[in-house]
């Protein structure tokens, strides 16, 4: 009689950590800098996600299936900062609602239905899990009955406790994340300091001096001729324009001091302009230039902030 080869059987060890975010930053943001509103400071995201990455590739076995970052955002749209998150690798970013109060809505549900699955599938041996809400522990007794491990790490408190308590006895190990850990990704958000007052469009435009037009040069017998500077400078402020008007301030607010896009905001941007000029700007660098000027030339008179120059 064969014996079965237990190897073909068997998976590889993996695990996953699924991250509340809310609950992060905000028990971050208290022990940290005293902060209660998340709009009051900055984190460097990508890297606090690798800290947490290699932190747990030194506590659990096997290797690391993703990351799973629950956060909110308004009619589930996509926050700068959030764009950002995902497109980092082995990140899968999920969102929530955020209603008119700030208040997250489905965020929970989204993390239990994903611990439960990962572990009725067989997906993972072991999970990180990041949160403080009692309403885990179901999943949690639902992913051990599995046979998975739930790690739960928390955020060092300032004092007291800020999780559950049931949710922390039903854990596997527990762990706090202390505050030195998290020093480094969080500060506090700059105050905009007013410019009074702020100049025109007029004012702006006309102390630019734009450079000397090449002569057009002939392409298969026609001629390739650039678009205008005011054009593009117009398409750029009303992207701005509409992506204020839909995606809010506080998002667009997470922009500034600028004048430096995100490459994924970047992106976004020509890809918006090129759609209401009708043609490509990938063959003019310089217009691409002039695209982000009107763009920052809007945003910062949104703000009351004084205009200055892509660098880019």
């Amino acid at each position: 009689m064969a014996i079965p080869d237990l190897a073909v059987h068997s998976m590889a060890a993996k695990y996953a950590v699924l991250v509340d975010v809310g609950y992060l930053y905000a028990a971050a943001g208290e022990v940290l800098l005293g902060a209660k509103e998340r709009k009051e400071y900055r984190v460097a995201a990508d890297e606090l996600i690798q800290s947490l990455q290699k932190h747990a590739m030194e506590r659990l076995p096997g290797e690391l299936l993703r990351v799973y970052w629950y956060d909110a955002a308004r009619d589930r749209v996509p926050t700068v900062d959030q764009r950002v998150i995902a497109q980092l690798p082995w990140v899968k970013v999920r969102l929530g609602n955020l209603n008119a109060r700030g208040q997250q809505k489905g965020v929970d549900a989204q993390i239990r239905s994903d611990l439960e699955a990962l572990a009725r599938h067989h997906a993972v041996s072991d999970t990180v899990l990041i949160a403080g809400d009692e309403d885990m522990v179901p999943a949690v007794e639902a992913a051990q009955a599995y046979g998975v491990r739930v790690h739960l790490w928390g955020v060092e408190p300032p004092f007291g406790t800020n999780q559950a308590e049931r949710l922390v006895w039903e854990s596997d190990t527990v762990e706090i994340i202390t505050a030195d850990f998290l020093r480094a990704y969080f500060t506090r958000a700059p105050i905009p300091v007013a410019v009074t007052p702020p100049p025109s469009p007029a004012q702006v435009f006309a102390g630019r001096t734009a450079k000397p037009a090449a002569p057009p040069q002939k392409q298969a017998g026609q001629p390739k001729l650039g678009p205008s500077r005011p054009r593009v400078e117009e398409v750029g402020e009303h992207v701005a324009q509409k992506w204020i008007l839909t995606r809010g301030r506080d998002n667009i607010r997470d922009l500034l001091p600028g004048p430096l896009l995100p490459t994924v905001i970047d992106t976004e941007l020509l890809i918006e302009a090129e759609k209401e000029l009708g043609h490509s700007l990938r063959p003019y660098p310089e217009a691409r230039v002039w695209l982000r000027d009107g763009f920052w030339a809007r945003v910062y008179r949104e703000f009351d902030l004084g205009v200055g120059i892509s660098s880019k």
